[in-house]
């Protein structure tokens, strides 16, 4: 629906991405990606799946009808084509069913890590939207609530001198998974890793509403974004616009102090 380029459909195993916002990875792609009006991405590993172009679906992998997830994907997407642009976006969350298996790849025992850490499960919301770009100038994906506050925080700090930007917003379920398997793959321990990234699931990533915020000139998710007067104004003001620092130094949770990392609340 190119009247609605601001909404992110999310599947369990597939996303479905509004025209002109994916990356073309090849000329192809670029030829593809300029004329559809919406790509399905797989969650997993990222992949573009399907072209919605004018004339119909256009597959960008072989087999497309044996990808786990494509059949409810599509159908979503069919019914948010067909129907007036007044109707509301899919609300809600995503089943947490297909949690277990992604933890089970990690050794993680839910019932344990949730009593040691006392972090709940987040869903991910059924939609997304979009809340500006990022930092890399990567669409930002926040909740429609979360967004409006994240713009009116940035603009309120603009007023005062303070450059804010987003490193990141919205993280799938895989897209957590995924930061543990390119850990693991340098070296490090599940435990080590536990320390910095929340196990797939209990993310505050996840429900789109968490920001991880830095500074022009300052390197990304890094203690030392606390010295800079850009933190000295988020400890001062976010509250005002519902944003809260998740994970103060000698938090419960066991995650590293993260003056980065803030989250909206209604």
């Amino acid at each position: 629906m190119r009247n609605a380029p601001h909404l992110l459909l999310n599947t369990p195993d597939i996303e479905i991405w509004p025209h002109g916002l994916l990356r073309a990875r090849s000329n192809h792609d670029a030829r593809l990606l300029a004329t559809a009006s919406h790509v399905l991405r797989r969650k997993r590993d990222g992949r573009y799946l399907a072209a919605r172009l004018h004339h119909g679906l256009m597959p960008l992998v072989p087999r497309l009808a044996e990808e786990p997830g494509i059949e409810p994907a599509l159908a979503l997407l069919e019914q948010r084509l067909a129907q007036p642009a007044r109707i509301p976006p899919p609300a809600g969350n995503l089943p947490l069913d297909g949690l277990q298996r992604r933890l089970d790849q990690l050794d993680i025992d839910p019932t344990d890590y949730a009593a040691r850490t006392g972090l709940p499960l987040v869903a991910e919301p059924a939609c997304l939207h979009l809340a500006g770009f990022d930092r890399y100038r990567r669409p930002l994906w926040l909740s429609a609530r979360a967004g409006r506050a994240w713009q009116r925080l940035r603009t309120a700090a603009a007023l005062d001198s303070i450059a804010v930007d987003a490193i990141s917003g919205y993280r799938s379920h895989d897209y957590q998974l995924g930061i543990f398997e390119r850990k693991l793959a340098r070296g490090l321990e599940v435990g080590e890793i536990l320390g910095v990234n929340a196990a797939p699931g209990y993310s505050e990533h996840h429900g789109g509403n968490a920001l991880d915020i830095g500074t022009p000139g300052e390197p990304p998710a890094e203690e030392s974004f606390e010295h800079t007067p850009a933190f000295t104004w988020l400890q001062r003001r976010a509250g005002d616009f519902g944003f809260v620092m998740s994970y103060p130094r000698d938090n419960p949770h066991g995650i590293v102090h993260e003056p980065w990392h803030w989250c909206f609340h209604d």
